[in-house]
């Protein structure tokens, strides 16, 4: 049985127990033993997070300790999946750089605040990760990030639709659905989800769903390679080599 934590916390207005309860719904439907903490003293046990096979952020402006963000560092550079959404992943701690690089990015603004009605444009043959999906409209905050060039965007949305001092500027394509690597563990992340509504909407639903599933099989995968690599290279060691 695959194992996966939940920390949640941080501002109460992006309801973070709500959203939670709608995690870890999702994995114990899926046969995960999860455990739910809210509190961050849940990351300074780093041979625990060693052994998960995802961790799920559901903290927003918050403050971490170099410890506890190193000790999450180490576990997804290792293998565990690393999942979340909206200000509970991407504006987590806006003083912790570590945080940001790991995540694949940083929420900066929300022109027009809450109730904005926008467009999520899905990328199609992206990833399996967003396969059947169709664009969708949401009323909600539309998330303006500081994204990491290194990420795969499975999702977009386009800016400007808000008034703003950025309305000036050309159009852009904002991501709101990413993955990435950090070490051999993988990285989910998508924009959506404000409040507790948002994340249950059925698009955001499996796609959040999906998301957690991938990174959480990353250790696995990880597992996979990583033995697959000692044999080829135990062959070599014995004559057996690659030359086929």
């Amino acid at each position: 049985m695959k194992k996966a934590l939940i920390v949640w916390g941080g501002w109460d207005g992006h309801e973070p127990e709500q959203v939670a309860d709608i995690f870890s719904g999702i994995l114990r439907e899926h046969r995960f033993d999860v455990e739910v903490s809210d509190t961050l003293e849940a990351y300074e046990d780093a041979e625990k997070l060693l052994g998960l096979d995802l961790i799920v952020p559901v903290w927003t402006m918050g403050e971490i300790s170099k410890e506890q963000a190193g000790n999450v560092s180490a576990a997804v550079q290792a293998g565990t999946g690393l999942a979340g959404c909206h200000g509970g992943m991407c504006d987590s701690f806006r003083s912790n750089v570590d945080w940001q690089f790991m995540t694949g990015g940083q929420w900066v603004a929300h022109p027009g605040n809450d109730g904005v009605d926008y467009k999520v444009e899905i990328i199609a043959n992206s990833s399996p990760l967003v396969e059947g999906i169709e664009d969708f409209r949401v009323q909600t905050e539309q998330y303006y990030l500081h994204v990491d060039p290194a990420v795969e965007v499975l999702a977009t949305t386009r800016f400007p639709v808000a008034d703003g001092p950025h309305r000036l500027n050309k159009p852009v394509d904002m991501p709101v659905v990413w993955t990435k690597r950090w070490g051999v563990g993988r990285v989910y992340y998508n924009s959506l989800g404000h409040h507790a509504d948002i994340v249950a909407l059925p698009q955001v639903k499996e796609m959040m769903t999906r998301g957690m599933l991938w990174a959480a099989d990353g250790k696995r995968r990880a597992s996979v390679s990583q033995n697959g690599d000692t044999q080829k290279q135990a062959n070599i060691y014995t004559g057996m080599g690659d030359s086929q």
